[in-house]
């Protein structure tokens, strides 16, 4: 084999490898539930690990601003896959950052342990945000991804 195909080779197996880093150097796409402009803009999502693994810990961190001091409120999450909800949970603000909430930056943080049994695949989460006075603050979406978690030997 020639110089020239080496080079080649090289060229395509850096080519793949680039090409399967580039979704996890990419911001996360978030798309918000109407056109309407919310009160609280979310800015960026991390989810950790990423992909999730079914029965291990994951955590979600949601960064985003707001005009607006509010005190309270509430968060519904829904999971979807295929465009069906398959889980939905509720919480209350002040259980996911420190409230009040004034105007400005502020970081939203939920972490649970996903079933063992939990199919992979790629997934939407929606999230809506109202505040205390059930005025709703945002409504946005973002894929994310589950893998297998590691399986575990009975022999």
């Amino acid at each position: 084999m020639g110089a020239a195909a080496v080079r080649s080779k090289l060229a395509l197996l850096f080519l793949f490898s680039a090409c399967l880093l580039l979704p996890s150097i990419q911001a996360r796409k978030i798309t918000y539930c109407t056109k309407k402009s919310y009160a609280v803009e979310v800015e960026d999502v991390v989810i950790s690990p990423d992909p999730l693994k079914a029965g291990k810990p994951s955590t979600f961190t949601i960064k985003a601003s707001t005009g607006q001091a509010f005190t309270g409120g509430k968060l519904d999450l829904e999971v979807l896959l295929f465009g069906v909800k398959v889980h939905s949970e509720a919480h209350e603000i002040c259980e996911k950052t420190a409230c009040p909430i004034s105007a400005g930056k502020f970081v939203l943080s939920h972490t649970q342990t996903l079933p063992g049994i939990t199919p992979p695949g790629l997934y939407t989460l929606r999230l809506k945000m109202e505040d205390e006075k059930k005025q709703q603050l945002t409504c946005v979406s973002f894929k994310f991804q589950i893998a297998l978690g590691e399986s575990v030997s009975s022999i």
